[in-house]
């Protein structure tokens, strides 16, 4: 084995694809030794990459600009493919290095991974050393008085406040140690991470700066104009009135506790029900991973036992028109066209699509989870299947199932002007307000004067919805057991 105080040390990269309040990138640098930074595409894994098609055009340009970090403190970015046990064994013989230290994972599989890797390369005498960082708490240490997991979200919530503020984040090193020769690193064009033929990428760049030094101007920016009035604002989807930190978050190209500081010192200026509201959308992020950390099967299980008999439906047409944008609904579609166009939803309008292929449809909430994973840029093992279940209702502190959004009302309450559904179904951006959520009750004379053909140019509802709700609650009612 080498000289393990003067070896170098092995930094694995996963999703933590930042300088700053990095704490595995921080103590290897105070180590003073040589450390070779290094990420892994791990191509037999699933689940410990990017989640998705969209996921991996953002990793591309976030390890593109990691690269870019890590070379303005004398250092650069390693790439390597296969399984990662194996690409780990490989560099630690090539560069001689005696050590590797990582920030852990909480995903079934990465959680898996990292366990048998710790074990084997420590009965082979190297060092191994994993860190927090990648949530506010701990999932393992985050218990009820009676020593189990949190299964309520306001509980966990209490909890987290009154065990006091998160520790400090830490800066990002000014310079690392490099080592005497640098290792071969495969080219990441070679990854085909961006998609081609059809660029379905392409509007991406036009609301997203992939990187740290894009989510940390992004918060910046948030707290200066956004987090004010975030509370009453948060909802309306036409509004710039959330953070945008969520992929960020998920690659982690910044830390939950760098947002949470972001966010003290802020009383003179700043409500402070906005600030609170805003940290329990980030807390909500720990109380998923908490779940996924004590229920594997998150993704794939229901929660609730008794959703196991619930009639789902088999209809391939409706789902398609559901991922298209076509279901007639204009809430529903600009939401689903959002997702196509930039990778996202907005929150609000993520629940109310959500609501529509369970309740309207009838549509497996795993169906769902399955195509968000695939095409959002913050796709995320926990807290998309918490989310999913949480709509469903047959997850861990669930809305009931019998919460069905009226995506006619929704619309009509949270983009009261229709501009939302202008700036994503330009089809109906002709249509006076009165019918700008509800185009299949507008008067043909209307119509005609808004260039709208039902059928044609914009769909007819592909189910009405009064019926669909009542086919869902009766349903529920099957396998509930309730009166």
């Amino acid at each position: 084995m080498p000289d393990a105080d003067h070896a170098p040390i092995l930094l694995w990269f996963r999703k933590d694809l930042r300088l700053n309040d990095n704490l595995a990138l921080s103590a290897a640098a105070a180590t003073g030794r040589p450390v070779i930074l290094l990420y892994i595409r791990d191509t037999g894994a699933a689940g410990t990459g990017p989640l998705g098609g969209a996921q991996a055009w953002w990793l591309h340009h976030s390890l593109t600009a990691l690269d870019a970090s890590l070379k303005g403190i004398g250092s650069r970015l390693v790439l390597r493919s296969g399984d990662s046990a194996d690409a780990l064994l490989d560099l630690l013989k090539q560069t001689s290095a005696g050590a590797v230290y990582w920030n852990r994972r909480y995903d079934p599989a990465g959680i898996a991974i990292d366990t048998a890797i710790k074990a084997m390369l420590t009965e082979q005498g190297y060092e191994v050393k994993s860190f927090a960082g990648q949530l506010l708490h701990e999932p393992s240490r985050v218990k009820t008085g009676s020593g189990g997991p949190y299964r309520v979200y306001t509980p966990f919530w209490r909890a987290l406040e009154a065990s006091g503020e998160p520790a400090e984040p830490i800066a990002a090193p000014d310079m690392l140690p490099a080592p005497t020769d640098w290792p071969q690193s495969e080219p990441l064009e070679d990854w085909s991470l961006l998609p081609k033929r059809p660029d379905w990428a392409r509007h991406f760049s036009e609301v997203w700066t992939p990187g740290e030094t894009g989510a940390l101007a992004r918060l910046g920016d948030f707290v200066k104009d956004g987090l004010a009035g975030y509370k009453a604002e948060r909802d309306f989807p036409a509004r710039p009135s959330t953070s945008r930190l969520s992929p960020h978050l998920a690659l982690g190209e910044i830390s939950p506790r760098r947002i949470w500081r972001a966010t003290r010192g802020l009383s003179d200026r700043i409500a402070a029900e906005d600030i609170t509201h805003f940290r329990k959308e980030l807390v909500w992020r720990d109380f998923s991973y908490h779940l996924l950390f004590h229920c594997p099967d998150l993704a794939t299980k229901n929660w609730n036992p008794r959703f196991d008999a619930f009639p789902w439906k088999e209809a391939p047409d409706l789902f398609r028109r559901w991922t298209r944008g076509e279901t007639g609904y204009p809430i529903v579609d600009a939401g689903m066209r959002q997702l196509w166009r930039h990778g996202i939803i907005h929150n609000r309008v993520r629940m109310i699509v959500a609501s529509f292929l369970i309740k309207d449809l009838m549509i497996d909430w795993r169906d769902g989870e399955r195509w968000f994973r695939d095409t959002l840029v913050d796709a995320d093992p926990a807290s998309n299947a918490a989310s999913w279940q949480w709509v469903a209702g047959s997850g861990a502190d669930a809305a009931p199932f019998f919460r069905i959004f009226n995506p006619i009302t929704q619309g009509e309450k949270f983009d009261p002007d229709g501009d939302y559904v202008r700036a994503f179904v330009p089809e109906l951006a002709r249509l006076d307000n009165r019918f700008i959520h509800k185009p299949f009750e507008a008067p043909l004379s209307e119509l005609k004067r808004a260039g709208v053909v039902l059928g044609k140019t914009y769909p007819a509802p592909i189910v009405d919805h009064k019926r669909a709700r009542e086919q869902a609650l009766a349903a529920y009612k099957a396998v509930s057991g309730s009166d």
